[in-house]
C-alpha cells in the first residue's frame, strides 16, 4: 500500500552517528486517549557502505534475539560502522512486552502479516513500516527467531529462502557460511513472511531458529552472537575488535520440504515423543503417541513420520490439539538446486 505510515520515528535514519529512540505507533485506548506504542529502535550510521537491519521480537516469546540485539545497541558505536546498522529488538512490541507469540492487541502474528497495511491493525501497521521504511533501505536483513514457548530447536539454526538462480545461490551460501551456525535450512517463500518482504525489497535475509522452549541457554546465545558479529564483519558494515576472527562452526546445508518434513497431531490429547532431537528417522518410523487420559482404556494413537530426515524441532508442551505441530525434520538433499 502507498498510503503513509502512521508510525513516527524519533530516530532520523539519514543522520550520521548513533541514535536510539522509539518508533511511535499511535494507539488510542481508554486509559490513554492520545497514546502511542513505544517500539525501541536504533540507527548507527557512518559514511558509505551496506545497510543492514537486525531485528528480534518478531514473535514476542522468542527471547534470545531480543537479548542479542539489545547488546548490539549497547556495544556498537558509530566509529565501528561503515554504512548503516538498524537495530530493532522488539519488532512486534505488544507481543514482546506480553511474552506472547502474537500481539494481545489484535492477535497479530507479525511474521504472517507482511506486506502489512498502514491503515490496518497494530501488527499490520508495524509490518508495513518494517517492509516499506526499514527494509527498503537495506541490502541485508537478519531476523532472530527461536522456538518460542511451544517449540524447541536442536541447537542454533539458520533459514533462508531457496535461491532463484545460481548467482543468488552463491551469495546466500556465502552469507550463511559467514554466520556459521551448525545447520542452515532452505525453504520455499511464503509471501506473508519477513523473508519474502526482504526479497520484494531486493534484500537478502537470514532467519535464525535459536533453541526455544521459553528459555535462554548460554551456549546458544554465545554461538549466535559470535555468528552475527562475524556476518556483520563479512558484509563490511562492522569493523574492529568486536568482529570475531572466524564463524562459530562449519554450516551443514539442508532444506525443509513442507509436504514431508512436518508431523502434526490429529486429535487432542497428551503428546509422548518417541524420538529425541537430532535423531535420524525414515518415513514410517514411529514419531509419537497421543494419550487420552480422560478415556484411559483407549489405546494411544500412533503418529508416524511422513518422510526421511533429521529431527530439528519438537513440541515442548505435552497437551496437544488437532493441528499442533509435533516435529519438524530437515534433509540434506539438495541444498542449492535452482
Amino acid at each position: 500500500m502507498n498510503a503513509p505510515s502512521p508510525i513516527k520515528s524519533e530516530v532520523d535514519f539519514d543522520a550520521e552517528g548513533k541514535h536510539v529512540g522509539f518508533l511511535r505507533l499511535p494507539h488510542s485506548v481508554h486509559r490513554s486517549a492520545y497514546g502511542w506504542l513505544p517500539i525501541p529502535v536504533a540507527s548507527i550510521r557512518r559514511g558509505e557502505g551496506p545497510t543492514v537491519l537486525v531485528m528480534a521480537g518478531n514473535h514476542g516469546d522468542e527471547y534470545e534475539g531480543q537479548i542479542i540485539v539489545s547488546r548490539l545497541i549497547r556495544e556498537i558505536e558509530s566509529n565501528m560502522i561503515t554504512g548503516q546498522l538498524i537495530l530493532l529488538p522488539m519488532a512486534n512490541f505488544p507481543a514482546a512486552e506480553a511474552g506472547l507469540r502474537t500481539s494481545p492487541l489484535d492477535e497479530g502474528n507479525l511474521n504472517r502479516s507482511f506486506p502489512g497495511n498502514p491503515a490496518g491493525t497494530p501488527t499490520e501497521v508495524i509490518a508495513h513500516f518494517i517492509e516499506n521504511t526499514l527494509i527498503a533501505r537495506c541490502q541485508y536483513v537478519v531476523d532472530l527467531h527461536s522456538g518460542g514457548s511451544s517449540l524447541l530447536y536442536d541447537g542454533a539454526n539458520m533459514l533462508a529462502l531457496t535461491p532463484r538462480d545460481a548467482n543468488e545461490a552463491e551469495r546466500v551460501k556465502a552469507l550463511l557460511a559467514s554466520f556459521g551456525l551448525p545447520k542452515a535450512f532452505l525453504h520455499a517463500p511464503n509471501p506473508v513472511t519477513l523473508s519474502s518482504a526482504a526479497r520484494r525489497q531486493n534484500a537478502i535475509s537470514v532467519v535464525t531458529e535459536l533453541g526455544g522452549a521459553g528459555m535462554v541457554t548460554p551456549a546458544i546465545l554465545r554461538q549466535a552472537n559470535q555468528g552475527l558479529l562475524h556476518l556483520l564483519g563479512y558484509v563490511g558494515v562492522l569493523q574492529g575488535a568486536l568482529v570475531p576472527v572466524q564463524a562459530p562452526s562449519t554450516t551443514r546445508l539442508m532444506h525443509i520440504d513442507a509436504s514431508r518434513h512436518f508431523v502434526y497431531a490429529r486429535e487432542a490429547g497428551l503428546f509422548e515423543p518417541c524420538v529425541e532431537l537430532g535423531a535420524c528417522v525414515e518415513a514410517g518410523d514411529l514419531a509419537a503417541l497421543i494419550h487420552f487420559p480422560a478415556n484411559p482404556e483407549r489405546t494411544p494413537e500412533k503418529v508416524f513420520f511422513p518422510g526421511d530426515g533429521n529431527v530439528i524441532c519438537k513440541r515442548v508442551c505435552a497437551q496437544v490439539r488437532a493441528g499442533d505441530c509435533l516435529f519438524q525434520l530437515g534433509s540434506d538433499a539438495p541444498p542449492f538446486e535452482t
